[in-house]
C-alpha cells in the first residue's frame, strides 16, 4: 500500500533525538508534514517515490542514496519539486558527505569542491546579505547581522542568485577598543531553479555547533517540538529565516522575479 502523501522528505542531522531536532522542529511549528530518515539509514523505495514537495539533505552522507534514488529526486526535483541542501561535516563535500559529482549536486546552485571544504573558524564569521528576495525580507541582517561558527566553502554557480555572504574578519585589542579587519567572504545562501524546481545550498548548519549564535538570533524565543524529538529553544529571526527557506524552496512562498 503506497503511504500517505507528505510534504518535506527530511534527511540527515544524526538522528531526531540529536541534532535532527531543530529542523524537525520548524518543521512542525510551520506544521509542515515530513518523514524522517536519519543520517544512517537509506531512503526506502516508497518514500522515495511518495509525493513530496521538498527533499532537505543536511549531514546526510551521498553514500547513502543508491543509482536509483539520485535518477528518482533528480527527475522529481525538475518536474517542480524542491531541493535544500544544509551544511555539516558530511554535506556537500565536508568529511564524509562527498556530494561532488553525483547527479543531485549538478541541480544545486553551488559547485561543489572535490576535496575537504569545511572550514571551522574561531574568528567572527558575521553574515551578509547580498541581495533581496523572499527568503530574506523582513528580518534584520543589517541592524543586527548575526554571526555563524563555520561552512562548507562551495562556489555560485554562473545563474545562482546568491542572497547571503558570511565575512570572516580578523580582530584584535588596541587597548580598550577592538580592531576588526575583514579577511574574505564566502558563499552562505544561493538558490536557483533545476527544470520546475527550486533549489537552495545554505553552507553552514542549521544545528550547533556549525550555526553558532544565529540559532539564538531574535527575541522572543521560540519553542517548538516535533513528534519524538526534544523540544527545541530558538531566536525568532532563526526560526523565521529557515521557515522562509524551507516554505521557498518547497514552492509555499512566492519569488520576486
Amino acid at each position: 500500500m503506497p503511504h500517505e502523501p507528505f510534504e518535506v522528505l527530511y534527511c540527515g542531522d544524526t538522528a531526531l533525538d540529536n541534532a535532527a531536532c531543530y529542523l524537525a522542529g520548524l518543521l512542525a511549528l510551520a506544521r509542515r508534514t515530513f518523514r524522517y530518515v536519519r543520517s544512517d539509514e537509506s531512503i526506502s523505495p516508497a518514500d522515495r517515490d511518495d509525493h513530496w514537495n521538498l527533499i532537505v539533505l543536511s549531514d546526510y552522507p551521498a553514500s547513502r542514496l543508491s543509482d536509483d534514488d539520485h535518477k528518482a529526486i533528480v527527475n522529481r526535483v525538475q518536474q517542480g519539486a524542491g531541493l535544500l541542501m544544509i551544511g555539516g561535516w558530511e554535506s556537500f563535500h565536508g568529511l564524509g558527505g562527498n556530494w561532488n559529482d553525483t547527479p543531485i549536486a549538478r541541480l544545486l546552485p553551488v559547485e561543489i569542491a572535490s576535496t575537504d571544504d569545511r572550514m571551522n573558524c574561531d574568528r567572527p564569521l558575521i553574515v551578509r546579505r547580498c541581495g533581496r528576495h523572499p527568503i530574506t525580507e523582513d528580518l534584520p541582517w543589517d541592524d543586527r547581522p548575526p554571526l555563524i561558527g563555520g561552512l562548507n566553502r562551495v562556489m555560485a554557480r554562473p545563474m545562482a542568485n546568491i542572497l547571503l555572504a558570511a565575512e570572516l574578519w580578523d580582530m584584535k585589542r588596541n587597548s580598550d577598543e577592538l580592531e576588526l579587519s575583514r579577511q574574505s567572504s564566502h558563499v552562505l545562501l544561493a538558490v536557483g531553479y533545476s527544470g520546475n524546481g527550486r533549489t537552495a545550498a545554505f553552507a553552514s548548519d542549521i544545528a550547533p555547533h556549525w550555526v553558532g549564535p544565529l540559532v539564538d538570533w531574535g527575541l522572543p524565543r521560540v519553542t517548538a517540538a516535533a513528534p519524538g524529538a526534544p523540544a527545541i529553544e530558538v531566536g525568532a529571526h532563526y526560526a523565521k529565516f529557515f521557515t522562509k527557506l524551507i516554505d521557498w524552496t518547497g514552492g509555499w512562498l512566492n519569488t520576486v522575479e
